[in-house]
């Protein structure tokens, strides 16, 4: 494996949690959690994003915000932070997808993004090819729920929406799941408007 890629070994369910992490805190950590435990993941993987192609404003430095990922995560054994999409040359969450299932073959990925990104889902390029490539756990975010059910892509793929999510890796594609959870209102906006987070 090249050098800044994870160790995976086939079989293994790996959760992928991407975004510019800008910063990263509390609830980022939060939901990684609970999602290893209520979908049984092996791992999660943060792809710190090089930049966010639906945001005109540029993130912090990418060396700044994988430091400040780490600091959060306090060294979380299943929890990894990663450049992947810098490594890869990716700029969008379907290209990253491809080329993770192409480098890792036989290992399981799941999606996860917390509901307020699902909200605007189907403004991301290719939306519809990523729920048709990997099964997407979707975690509760305050303010977001009701929203988050009645988007466009939940409505779109309603009939893809498994009840549970236990065994949501094993799953075939499309399959989608909103998993409600206790929340953390922590929010990389409000971090930076409060002056908290400088580049």
């Amino acid at each position: 494996m090249r050098a800044g890629f994870p160790i995976a070994t086939k079989g293994m369910v790996i959760g992928l949690l991407g975004g510019s992490f800008d910063p990263a805190h509390e609830g980022h950590a939060h939901i990684s959690r609970e999602a290893l435990k209520r979908m049984n993941l092996d791992e999660v993987w943060w792809l710190v994003s090089p930049g966010n192609p639906l945001k005109a404003r540029q993130p912090a430095p990418m060396v700044d915000r994988l430091a400040r990922a780490k600091a959060v995560l306090r060294g979380h054994p299943r929890v990894k932070v990663t450049a992947l999409e810098q490594a890869l040359g990716t700029r969008m969450t379907a290209d990253t997808i491809d080329r993770l299932q192409a480098v890792y073959p036989g290992v399981k990925f799941v999606w996860l993004m917390g509901a307020d990104n699902l909200v605007q889902f189907h403004r991301w390029g290719r939306w519809r090819d990523i729920l048709r490539s990997l099964p997407v756990g979707v975690l509760a975010r305050p303010g977001s729920g009701v929203a988050a059910r009645l988007s466009v892509a939940a409505q779109s793929f309603r009939v893809h929406r498994v009840v549970r999510g236990e065994h949501l890796g094993r799953q075939d594609p499309p399959a989608w799941v909103f998993v409600n959870l206790p929340m953390n209102d922590a929010s990389s906006s409000e971090i930076r408007a409060k002056g908290l987070w400088k580049k």
